[in-house]
């Protein structure tokens, strides 16, 4: 597994913005077709969005060229409580069919990771 770019980060609504630009840049350098950066990009955001819900306040992504562009969304620093909402289950839904490759890592807490891959 090639490493390409490691990101940490704070789970904030005003950086959602720039980890969907870094994603797109990422899909680009990688050669993706513009339908699967789109979709990368919604996935990593959803992801975000996952790990937000379940208490995370930063989080690791790391795109790795394995077989295509792997990303890999860790929670890191858990402080909050999980919200049970049916945003969850949303996200959960949109990503499973989005991808065909995704672990949704579960801890007794919760949503805890997310992985998939695009372009194999």
């Amino acid at each position: 597994m090639k490493r390409l770019l490691e990101l940490n980060l704070t789970l904030q609504n005003e950086l959602m913005t720039t980890v969907r630009l870094t994603t797109g840049g990422v899909c680009s350098c990688f050669g993706l077709t513009l339908d699967e950066s789109e979709d990368c990009k919604l996935c990593v955001t959803e992801a975000l969005l996952l790990l937000t819900r379940n208490g995370f306040q930063t989080a690791r992504v790391v795109f790795c060229e394995e077989e295509g562009l792997q990303v890999i969304l860790k929670g890191e620093l858990r402080e909050g409580a999980r919200e049970n909402s049916v945003e969850e289950d949303i996200s959960c839904a949109l990503l499973e069919a989005l991808v065909e490759n995704l672990s949704i890592e579960r801890d007794g807490e919760g949503v805890c990771a997310v992985s998939f891959r695009f372009g194999s």
